[in-house]
């Protein structure tokens, strides 16, 4: 199962014109939770959903700017830095997303300096 918790800067699209937003994810096995900033008068929202193996799926809601709420799904790519999917708002509005991990995660890269082997020196004077 893919960890997903983190930073992630993203994009998304709407009638062809790109949106960026950046997304803090936190994963509790399955259960996802976070919240989204979008580069637009659109702001923050917060955003529930579940990690399936390599499928993620969450509903991200505006705080203060739209009443809609949207679902997004996407597929998290096996080295678990990249997730690419659709959005889709009522049946008439969807469009595609993609979402990079941040290179802020120092709590990933924590783990991944824990998991190095460290060499051993012999012979301390």
């Amino acid at each position: 199962m893919a960890d997903l918790t983190g930073s992630w800067l993203g994009t998304y699209w709407q009638d062809g014109e790109p949106t960026r937003f950046e997304m803090t994810l936190v994963q509790a096995q399955n259960t996802l939770s976070g919240s989204i900033l979008d580069d637009s008068y659109l702001g923050e929202a917060m955003l529930n959903g579940e990690a399936i193996g390599r499928s993620v799926s969450f509903t991200k809601t505006y705080v203060t700017s739209s009443p809609y709420a949207i679902a997004y799904r996407g597929t998290v790519s096996e080295d678990e830095n990249l997730i690419q999917g659709t959005w889709l708002i009522t049946t008439r509005l969807s469009g595609k997303w993609e979402a990079r991990r941040s290179g802020d995660d120092l709590m990933a890269e924590l783990k991944r300096l824990q998991t190095q082997q460290l060499p051993v020196e012999m012979g301390f004077r």
